[in-house]
């Protein structure tokens, strides 16, 4: 499975943007899927996650929470993550990773490469 996230750009504070992680060789409805960040000189960190569960599952970290979502459309075959009320600090690369685990993953089988969001006013 190859992954690849896409829709990062500049917005200023407050703003939304929507990204998308598209995956090429497979569907995504089988797997989990979790967006991560990574912002110059940070670690990694986990935004969320989608399950692969019929109920879609959805977690997220605290720094997100109510203010992204993660949702599908497996007729797309994308997984999406809508950021609102973007804060300076969620300036980042922003990553899509698929893990074959069908509840919440503790590992990610497959990683795509990065898009690129920058806050600022």
């Amino acid at each position: 499975v190859q992954l690849q996230a896409s829709g990062g750009g500049l917005v200023q504070p407050g703003g939304s943007l929507r990204l998308s992680c598209a995956a090429s060789g497979s569907t995504l409805d089988r797997y989990a899927i979790g967006w991560f960040r990574q912002a110059p000189g940070k670690e990694r960190e986990a935004v969320g996650c989608i399950t692969a569960t019929s109920d879609g599952s959805t977690y997220y970290a605290d720094s997100v929470r109510g203010r992204f979502t993660i949702f599908r459309d497996n007729a797309k075959k994308m997984v999406y993550l809508q950021m609102n009320s973007l804060k300076l600090e969620d300036a980042a690369v922003y990553y899509c990773a698929a893990s074959r685990t069908y509840g919440i993953p503790n590992e990610y089988d497959y990683w795509g490469q990065g898009t690129l969001v920058t806050v600022s006013s």
